[in-house]
């Protein structure tokens, strides 16, 4: 499982204190300039029953950099990632790889008939998001309900056959990988599930404008399977 943890320090151990059990390999993707390294690292040494690696880089790659850069290293036949911040359980998580055992690509939805959202967005962040996904719906023909939910996981050979074509490497990583995902024929199911916002989103209205202008670029110029 990859976490993009870019200027964690604060809340990487909080989540690591979270985790009961995890029978894979959690991999940290570090691109920050704060202690989030030396932290996961000495969360590594103290937590013996987890299998931690972290990943070091000197500049910034991206919410979508980092996940590729932790997809491409990973050696298992199941990966995934979620959110430092925690809003998804380790438990939720693995509800979801549960799932692969018939489809080959699985996303959380905060917006599906039976999800839990413990703790809501604000309202602003909540209209953002659905006026967002209807966007997402319109440019991509998606039926999906919350493609930018933090919680994915997949079959490796999946991914490994889109890595090579993915473009994007901000926020709109997410719709990208989907989409190519689809059009190479893979199976994708969305699963309601729990989540609590934790706040402090490293989304900024920005990125937004951003990830518009990079969903435009993979819709119209990027290579499709």
């Amino acid at each position: 499982m990859v976490i993009p943890a870019y200027n964690e320090e604060k809340r990487i151990a909080i989540f690591f204190e979270s985790v009961g059990r995890f029978d894979g390999e959690i991999i940290v993707i570090c691109d920050g300039n704060d202690k989030t390294a030396d932290v996961v690292e000495t969360m590594a040494k103290r937590r013996h029953d987890l299998s931690i690696r972290c990943l070091r880089f000197p500049n910034r790659l991206g919410k979508g950099g980092g996940v590729i850069a932790g997809l491409a290293a990973a050696q298992a036949p199941l990966v995934g990632y979620a959110d430092a911040d925690g809003s998804t359980t380790i438990e939720e998580m693995c509800r979801l790889y549960e799932h692969l055992s018939t489809f080959d690509a699985v996303m959380g939805s905060r917006w599906m008939s039976g999800s839990s959202l413990l703790t809501r967005q604000g309202l602003m962040r909540r209209l953002e998001s659905r006026g967002f996904n209807l966007i997402i719906r319109l440019l991509f023909g998606f039926t999906f309900n919350d493609t930018q939910c933090g919680a994915k996981v997949f079959k490796k050979s999946a991914v490994d056959a889109v890595l090579p074509l993915l473009v994007s490497r901000g926020f709109e990583f997410d719709v990208e990988l989907i989409w190519k995902l689809e059009k190479a024929g893979y199976r994708i199911e969305e699963v309601p599930i729990e989540w609590q916002n934790k706040g402090d989103s490293r989304v900024r209205k920005r990125d937004m404008i951003k990830m518009l202008v990079g969903l435009l670029r993979v819709r119209f110029f990027s290579k499709i399977p």
